[in-house]
């Protein structure tokens, strides 16, 4: 398979792709199998590339193994869910503080883009397009801040945080509270920053909380 100017993409890697979208999006539900034999029969390929991508989802901790050829979709604990917001807020903290100290005008204009899809896709109650656009507003925050180290931990725990950034249904909230951060950001206005990241963690958790009450009820 070719993905245009990028060249060839590795079966393998177009098939931990698609996987890891539909666990990150809820397609495949906390718990759900992965035979190794049904996915190879799904998707259309060997059972060597999905092999190999149940094991990067290991990795990247969406996926939990199980004796053989097949695991299971993860299925974050509370304490899980505790544990992930504690680092996410540190490393948010951090990457917004920073980003407001060295953003560029190109940078910027990436982080608008990312917002105005994310806008757009809330107005159209699209809510795969919109959290996956929030979720890329983060990183490019991330990429503003400008710490090669801070990057680094962001793409060890990128699927996770993707996954947790997914938890809400307020698409339009979350939007307009990004939007102001945006403003922040360009206004180089640290100490805005990091009052509205504060509040943006709470707006966050409190969405968790009330989606996996939606899920569970």
């Amino acid at each position: 398979m070719t993905t245009g100017s990028e060249g060839f993409e590795p079966e393998s890697e177009r098939v931990t792709r698609q996987l890891r979208d539909e666990i990150i999006d809820g397609v495949r539900e906390p718990g759900s199998k992965l035979v190794e034999r049904e996915l190879a029969a799904e998707l259309g390929v060997s059972r060597l590339p999905i092999r190999d991508a149940l094991k990067a989802l290991v990795n990247e901790g969406l996926v939990t193994p199980r004796p053989r050829t097949w695991a299971v979709v993860r299925e974050f604990t509370p304490t899980d869910i505790a544990d992930l917001d504690e680092v996410r807020s540190a490393l948010e903290m951090l990457a917004f503080r920073l980003a407001a100290q060295r953003r560029t005008r190109a940078g910027l204009a990436k982080l608008r883009a990312d917002l105005d899809a994310e806008l757009a896709a809330a107005r159209e109650g699209d809510a795969v397009r919109a959290r996956r656009a929030a979720a890329d507003f983060h990183e490019t925050v991330t990429s503003l801040a400008d710490n090669e180290l801070l990057n680094e931990l962001e793409r060890t725990l990128r699927s996770r945080m993707r996954w947790l950034l997914g938890q809400h249904d307020d698409l339009m909230a979350m939007a307009k509270e990004h939007e102001e951060l945006y403003e922040a950001l360009a206004d180089r206005d640290v100490a805005q920053v990091e009052k509205l990241v504060t509040r943006h963690l709470a707006t966050g958790r409190d969405a968790a909380a009330a989606h996996r009450n939606a899920t569970q009820g």
